[in-house]
């Protein structure tokens, strides 16, 4: 699935949607760019200082989604969706604009972006690709939150287990990917989901303004008020490993590397970036030269990290 070339769009394809914690309408256009441009949000809305590069540490809030925020203070949030698409995908390169302050949540999952990226096609670029190889364990933990990494061969290994003891519904979930599968569906079609219980609150507090059962699966009590139900028996977990794969995007490169996450969220997987990158000894920055990654150590990326996601 992983080439040695970093990709592009085809051609631009453009969607429009709801945002779900704005509940702002948003068109969004998806712009075909060069070798080592990386993936670069344009507010079109504003006439300057309006570009944003999607990398961790530009990461404002983490707050119940990922709002990147350049110097400016420009922002737009809700990119991990959108993100984990061009992951899966294999997206390295774009432009997204758009003239609104979030991306559209669509059907609350990455299945639409998906559809839309697959229905373009991939452009092959000149430019090789750049990977994050972990060469030793690292760990975070916050009170019952956990998220590890430990080093692999060739590919993103993500274990992920869901603890919410207050759905008799939801409960404890685990499930296991390797992002190297052909057929993710299960992941990318994962919803975004809330308790019934807890909307009035996160609405209360400003967001939330676009959701509906349109875009989140909602749980009360032992049952989801969605019609339809559940796209898969582990949708709750499988999403998480959506958002993991999306917030993992925005290290600059992909990751090759073995992760577990326990009851994790954006805010522990940007500050576990930040942890990783912020020490050399971690990781190596390596070329694809054929079907499986060699370990090449080239110059290293730490200056450019930020354009080449």
């Amino acid at each position: 699935m992983w080439g040695k070339n970093q990709k592009t769009l085809k051609k631009e394809a453009s969607l429009s949607g709801i945002g779900l914690h704005s509940g702002v309408n948003v068109d969004v256009t998806l712009v075909p760019a060069n070798s080592n441009s990386g993936i670069i949000f344009k507010r079109t809305d504003l006439e300057e200082n309006n570009e944003i590069i999607a990398n961790f540490k530009n990461v404002s809030s983490a707050k119940l989604c990922t709002k990147i925020q350049n110097n400016f203070g420009v922002s737009v949030s809700t990119i991990e969706h959108l993100m984990a698409a061009f992951y899966i995908c294999g997206v390295d390169n774009l432009v997204v604009n758009l003239n609104g302050p979030e991306v559209p949540i669509m059907d609350g999952s990455a299945k639409d972006f998906v559809k839309i990226i697959n229905g373009c096609g991939l452009k092959t670029l000149e430019g090789k690709r750049k990977f994050i190889k972990i060469k030793k364990k690292v760990e975070l933990k916050e009170d019952d939150k956990l998220i590890n990494i430990v080093p692999t061969k060739n590919n993103l290994d993500v274990k992920f287990t869901l603890h919410y003891k207050r759905s008799p519904l939801i409960q404890n979930q685990t499930n296991s990917t390797n992002f190297q599968e052909k057929n993710l569906e299960e992941i990318y079609s994962a919803r975004t989901f809330c308790l019934e219980e807890d909307i009035e609150a996160i609405k209360s507090v400003g967001l939330a303004k676009g959701g509906s059962l349109e875009n989140a699966v909602v749980v009360q009590g032992d049952k989801v008020l969605n019609e339809g139900g559940l796209r898969s028996k582990k949708e709750f977990v499988n999403h998480k490993i959506l958002d993991l794969a999306g917030d993992f995007m925005l290290s600059g490169a992909r990751v090759i590397g073995s992760v577990e996450c326990i009851h994790g969220g954006h805010a522990l997987t940007n500050k576990f970036l930040r942890k990783i990158l912020s020490d050399k000894s971690n990781y190596d920055i390596v070329e694809n030269e054929s079907s499986s990654i060699n370990v090449r150590k080239i110059i290293p990326l730490h200056k450019r990290l930020a354009v080449n996601a």
